[in-house]
């Protein structure tokens, strides 16, 4: 895939941890994108390889393929896992949280703090 007009220059977000907000190494409260930034969507991402395969059961290895895909999708607009503000994360009720989550927790955050996240648990 070509990308018009170059890749995505770097820009430095700043993530804050405001006094009076819990302090969490899983993520901020806000983050600052410089202005003129450019701004990639990334739609869903799961655990499933290039043919649509589910990789695996296990959650954990599901959750790591999920953000392996999304930087793939990121590399591919020229931008890395560190250069994302935002997190969104489903996850099936009867799924192991502390796995999927300990899987991937290390790649989501960069440098300079945590990036939002949004979780939310929805029904298996």
């Amino acid at each position: 895939m070509s990308v018009a007009g170059g890749t995505v220059g770097a820009m430095e977000i700043t993530r804050l941890q405001p006094a009076g907000l819990v302090v969490s190494p899983a993520f901020s409260h806000v983050a600052v994108v410089p202005a003129g930034a450019t701004t990639i969507y990334v739609g869903g991402q799961n655990g499933v390889d290039a043919t649509g395969s589910i990789v695996s059961t296990d959650v954990a290895e599901q959750s790591v393929r999920a953000i392996d895909n999304a930087a793939l999708a990121l590399e591919a607009a020229g931008a890395t896992l560190a250069d994302v503000v935002q997190w969104s994360v489903l996850i099936a009720a009867d799924a192991d949280l502390a796995a999927a989550y300990g899987a991937i927790a290390p790649r989501l955050a960069g440098d300079g703090g945590p990036p939002l996240v949004i979780a939310a648990v929805l029904p298996g």
